[in-house]
């Protein structure tokens, strides 16, 4: 399997969703991110991360609660955010990266 880094080090934005299967706003963000992966196909790359699974990855990215979203472009972090978020707003932000 891929190490994080590999995974992230891609020239296409790759949006990274961390979660946890027992948090409901993850839950209500999972649709959401089946969309805009149809609406913008192979231009992003979406990847999700349960930092259950992860601890140690979720803690060195100083990730604190569920959900975070970020944003890698070249392997760096361009962009971060907790807690949900619409379509259109994920979209608008994502379409800065393309």
């Amino acid at each position: 399997m891929a190490s994080f880094q590999e995974i992230v080090k891609d020239s296409k934005p790759v949006f990274v969703d961390f979660y946890a299967t027992w948090c409901g706003p993850c839950k209500a963000m999972a649709p959401v991110l089946e969309e805009l992966k149809k609406d913008l196909g192979e231009a992003i790359k979406i990847v999700k991360i349960d930092v259950d699974k992860n601890k140690n990855l979720a803690a060195g990215l100083q990730v604190q609660g569920v959900p975070t979203f970020m944003i890698f472009v070249d392997g760096n972090p361009v962009w971060r955010q907790s807690g949900g978020i619409s379509k259109s707003q994920l979209k608008s932000v994502l379409q800065t990266y393309l």
